[in-house]
């Protein structure tokens, strides 16, 4: 087994924590996004895969109950969640449609749709950007590399230009948890 260089893990995190930092202006802009579809009485959707599920899910459960002080709990819902819609969208339409088809069903007009992805490639979160497209939502992704193919499909791009999954990842919750925080002031 081959060992792990931690001095260029840390190395990288660093690049994509500075990252983060410079992308302050489009951090508020998101929050502001994210203010207004609330305030206009809209939901949020978010998705990704694998890790980035996991981060769906963690920013649903951190706004529709508490962050860091108890406050009112926003529509936050994560279509990584529904086992059932899932596998059933999965084995009925493919997997690559997932997303999408939920948010033809329960997304409208003034909801936000928050795509997170790698890559930026991800099949299924092609079509959900479609999805929200052709039901008038508001769009945010956060990616990795160079974006891919979805950093120029969604209204405001957050891109962590570094090349580690782990350390894009470790970015993006960073992204996350500072949107959560927006709410908490």
């Amino acid at each position: 087994m081959s060992q792990i260089n931690i001095e260029d893990c840390l190395r990288e995190h660093r690049r994509a924590v500075d990252a983060v930092a410079a992308m302050g202006s489009e951090i508020a802009a998101a929050a502001e996004m994210l203010k207004r579809t609330f305030k206009s009485r809209g939901r949020v959707f978010i998705c990704g895969n694998g890790g980035s599920a996991a981060d769906a899910q963690h920013f649903a459960a951190e706004l529709t109950g508490r962050f860091n002080r108890d406050r009112k709990g926003y529509p936050v819902v994560a279509l990584t969640t529904d086992t059932s819609a899932l596998t059933a969208i999965g084995n009925d339409y493919g997997f690559e449609r997932v997303f999408a088809r939920q948010l033809e069903a329960l997304a409208g007009a003034g909801d936000l749709l928050i795509v997170i992805s790698t890559s930026g490639n991800s099949p299924n979160i092609v079509r959900a950007m479609e999805a929200a497209r052709a039901c008038s939502l508001s769009t945010i992704g956060l990616f990795g590399r160079d974006g891919g193919e979805l950093a120029g499909r969604v209204d405001l791009s957050l891109v962590v230009p570094v090349q580690s999954t782990a350390r894009i990842q470790e970015a993006h919750i960073i992204i996350l948890h500072l949107l959560c925080e927006s709410f908490e002031i």
